[in-house]
């Protein structure tokens, strides 16, 4: 799929890695703060302009979902879908995301994500509905779990693990 795999998948990963659901089972149980584990799981279909070996990029939409840890914990069993759009130009990456995650309760969030040169990563939420209509900090660890093989051209498929923590107005 890619030419330049290494590279590509690595942005894919880290620029994918923070498609995050929206919250708990109920409204009443989510405190104002705390801490968050979950895992995250994906897959999507991208399309690719390979220009060279060294300056290739590509737009993608995916869809997955979550599972905390404990189970029934923040972020459990919601689901999200991303589009974004992703380069590499030589050795310099680039790359940004637009996320949407509903929970069970039907709350939603809408999250926008950049990835800058070295592959740091910055997630800021733009507006939540429900029980995140006023949240207003979010920190994020990611480890990538993949990248998984590739079961046909053009797509990809992923998971990440997540550790953070969050605050609400």
């Amino acid at each position: 799929m890619l030419r330049d795999r290494k590279s590509n998948r690595y942005l894919l990963a880290v620029s994918l890695a923070f498609a995050v659901g929206a919250g708990p089972v109920c409204a009443a149980d989510l405190p104002k703060e705390g801490k968050y584990d979950f895992t995250a799981c994906w897959s999507g279909v991208g399309n690719l302009i390979a220009f060279s070996k060294t300056h290739t990029a590509f737009s993608y939409e995916m869809t997955g979902s979550t599972r905390s840890n404990p189970p029934g914990g923040m972020f459990d069993k919601n689901s999200f879908r991303c589009v974004g759009t992703n380069a590499t130009f030589e050795k310099r990456s680039s790359g940004i995301a637009v996320c949407e995650a509903v929970d069970r309760d039907g709350d939603k969030r809408l999250t926008y994500f950049t990835v800058a040169e070295g592959g740091t990563v910055t997630r800021r939420t733009v507006l939540g509905t429900g029980k995140y209509e006023g949240l207003i900090e979010e920190n994020a660890v990611v480890q990538p779990l993949g990248p998984f093989p590739t079961i046909k051209a053009g797509t990809f498929q992923n998971c990440n693990h997540q550790t953070g923590t969050y605050k609400l107005k």
